[in-house]
């Protein structure tokens, strides 16, 4: 079909599984005002699904949105949001979207679709089918019961290996809470594979040739993709490296950018050695490698290649080769993640924690292999660290029953080894038992079963608690204020890191400053990571313009791992990046040409539609007392130092209010509630939200 824009492929799928229709709709002419991505899926659940729904209702819906970068050259354009009532979320599941890398985004664009938006449920089990415009629900009765690999393959050799599968596995099918949809082998989306699993739906393979087509003069795109590509750091967007180098002038112990000249991708055939040339465009990928920041030097020798999403030069996702391993367990040779991905094994041993020897790799290679295929979530490390607690406190030989208990091998817990996986993890795909039922429940519903207190867990830092049965995602001991605020707004983990990723770049705090004052207006935006000053009106605008940036680039389908891009390598730039970047590849992709500002006026108003799904979703104006809420051990810290010390990530509750104040009125939000204006809804082109919510006493009286 025509479009009139680029940049989008102009169609959205609609599938109802419970009668089989399948039916298209036009994306510009109802999703344009909210981009893609999770813009589509704020929409779709608002108009569409009742407040009451449950997460494993049939009337569910679960949509998986791309945004009009998406399948372009654009780099980092390889995320899709999948957007539902989310299971996890307690005391009561709310709309949360988890996000994928890998293939899906680009392969759903050239099949000729910008979203999917999945409802009801199947009488068996099938996997959807779509290819150039077209899409037929199959049986998956073969293919129920395997894990996410399998799935992989078995579809593929159905239908040719172009295509891309997001699948579930057994977790999944299961409707265990605590479980992924993953595709590209190892990029998942946390915590809506049961919403898949509850509607009977195995996979979604997407194949297509259809082009992204851009709007704009091609010579200005290629001059702004080369500069994007001058302007990427490493893994997390770090500008400067690990490492002292004669080409840069700073480095930081601290930064993912690790690709040491000298150093070698082992286990590649031949062995490939990085050089000094490490600004090199055509070598972004030697910068990162995740296997040997997480686990050592020693991971070098194990590593084949980075592996990573479409169109991302980055290669975050480390594969490595332990054909040892293989032998040693009878599992696969080959592992590939990232971050918790790749660490998911060896947090579940108290004595690996920090080891970084064989140990750690082997606990890691497992972890990969079982959670990958088993489609389980870890919640960001949080049902590691509830395990680990459980098991420490006694709370699991006091909750099992004697004879579960004793079936379960503790003693390599103890141990640190990984064999443990083989027994504990099926369990928890199998919601085998009390043990495993309550660990797929997710935290907060972990709590509530056995009567624990959330209050206590949240009192404790290394459980790392949040709120809503999730864990903190870069709060105070990364950003202070900053990180606090953004930890406070969603539904699940912030999953933000617009804010992070500038204050972890590696560049020194009077760099941070000199280019913080220049994008919020004030050196003081930004304070040295544990050396907190009182908030201030710059640290919440730069709050306000992290969740913007977040919820911007979940829409457009950029990746909030890499960007923003408000530093870069470059000295010649002074370290700068562009802060316009996102708008001028959306105005050069679609046509529709938007500022800076303008951008975010868009990221403002998806963000508010989230707020008013969350209010109604909870039946409750006040969002400060009730939803925006912080754990106790952010005010703490085990050395008595009070907070604004140095050295200290403790936060103070009269400033941490405050700061809240600001951010409010950043907002146009009620000080009182936390809940949205009426002028603030009508200004943003939420004017029907407002007279919902509004008829709903859910709009504040001033």
């Amino acid at each position: 079909m025509a479009v009139k824009y680029g940049g989008w492929a102009g169609q959205v799928l609609r599938v109802d599984l419970s009668t089989g229709a399948i039916t298209k709709e036009n994306t510009i002419e109802r999703y344009m005002d909210m981009l893609g991505g999770t813009g589509i899926g704020y929409k779709v659940l608002w108009e569409e699904t009742d407040a009451e729904v449950k997460a494993f209702d049939p009337a569910n819906k679960i949509i998986f949105g791309v945004g009009p970068l998406a399948g372009t050259g654009a780099p980092c354009n390889g995320r899709t949001a999948v957007t539902t009532i989310f299971p996890v979320c307690w005391p009561k599941a709310l709309t949360a979207t988890g996000h994928m890398g890998g293939t899906f985004a680009a392969k759903l664009k050239y099949a000729g679709f910008d979203a999917v938006i999945i409802e009801g449920r199947a009488d068996k089990p099938v996997w959807l089918h779509i290819c150039d415009g077209q899409a037929q629900l199959r049986d998956a009765r073969h293919i129920w019961g395997q894990g996410i690999p399998r799935t992989d393959q078995e579809i593929s050799r159905e239908i040719g290996p172009d295509c891309s599968v997001a699948a579930i596995g057994q977790a999944g099918e299961n409707c265990v809470p605590m479980s992924v949809i993953i595709n590209a082998r190892s990029h998942s989306a946390g915590g809506v594979g049961a919403v898949m699993g509850s509607k009977n739906l195995k996979a979604i393979a997407v194949q297509g040739s259809r082009p992204v087509y851009i709007a704009g003069d091609k010579g200005k795109w290629e001059e702004l993709i080369n500069l994007h590509l001058r302007l990427l750091g490493a893994n997390n967007q770090h500008v400067v490296p690990s490492f002292p180098s004669p080409k840069s002038e700073y480095y930081h112990p601290g930064s993912r950018w690790n690709g040491a000249p000298g150093k070698r991708w082992g286990a590649a055939d031949p062995p490939v050695q990085l050089t000094d040339d490490i600004y090199s465009l055509n070598r972004i990928a030697f910068r990162t490698n995740s296997a040997a920041f997480f686990l050592g030097d020693s991971a070098w020798k194990y590593t084949v290649r980075g592996s990573g999403c479409h169109s991302c030069p980055i290669r975050c996702h480390t594969i490595i080769k332990d054909p040892g391993m293989a032998a040693k367990y009878g599992i696969r040779e080959i592992a590939q993640n990232t971050c918790s991905g790749m660490n998911f094994g060896r947090t579940f041993f108290p004595s690996l924690l920090h080891d970084r020897g064989d140990a750690a790799r082997e606990a890691c290679i497992m972890g990969m292999y079982l959670a990958d295929d088993l489609g389980i979530w870890c919640n960001y490390g949080q049902l590691q660290r509830d395990f680990i607690r459980l098991y420490k406190e006694g709370i699991f030989k006091a909750k099992l029953g004697a004879e579960e208990y004793a079936s379960i091998p503790w003693k390599k817990c103890d141990e640190g080894d990984p064999t443990l996986l083989m027994d504990i993890l099926p369990r928890i795909a199998e919601k085998r038992g009390e043990f495993g039922t309550v660990l797929g429940l997710g935290t907060g519903y972990m709590l509530e079963q056995w009567g624990l207190d959330e209050k206590l867990w949240g009192a404790d830092p290394a459980t790392a608690y949040w709120k809503m049965g999730h864990p903190k995602h870069h709060a105070s001991e990364d950003d202070g204020q900053c990180g606090v605020i953004i930890n406070t707004q969603y539904n699940r983990d912030a999953q933000c890191h617009s804010h992070c990723n500038f204050v972890r770049n590696g560049l020194p705090i009077h760099e941070q400053k000199r280019l913080a004052e220049g994008i919020w207006g004030s050196p003081d935006a930004v304070d040295a990571v544990g050396d907190y000053t009182p908030v201030n009106i710059h640290k919440m605008k730069r709050a306000k313009w992290a969740i913007l940036r977040k919820e911007l680039h979940d829409s457009l389908s950029l990746c909030n791992w890499m960007g923003p891009w408000a530093a870069s390598p470059l000295k010649e730039r002074g370290y700068a990046g562009d802060d316009t970047l996102e708008s001028q590849l959306y105005s050069l992709a679609t046509g529709h040409h938007v500022s800076r500002d303008e951008c975010d006026f868009i990221a403002e108003r998806i963000f508010t539609l989230h707020r008013a799904l969350t209010i109604r979703g909870m039946n409750e104006l006040n969002m400060r007392e009730r939803h925006d809420l912080c754990p106790d051990w952010i005010y703490t810290d085990k050395n008595g130092r009070p907070a604004f010390s140095r050295g200290t990530i403790r936060m103070d509750r009269a400033d941490i209010r405050s700061g809240l104040d600001m951010f409010y009125e950043l907002m146009g939000w009620d000080k009182a509630t936390g809940a949205p204006r009426r002028d603030t809804y009508v200004r943003l082109g939420l004017g029907k939200t407002a007279a919902e919510l509004d008829a709903r006493n859910l709009v504040p009286k001033t």
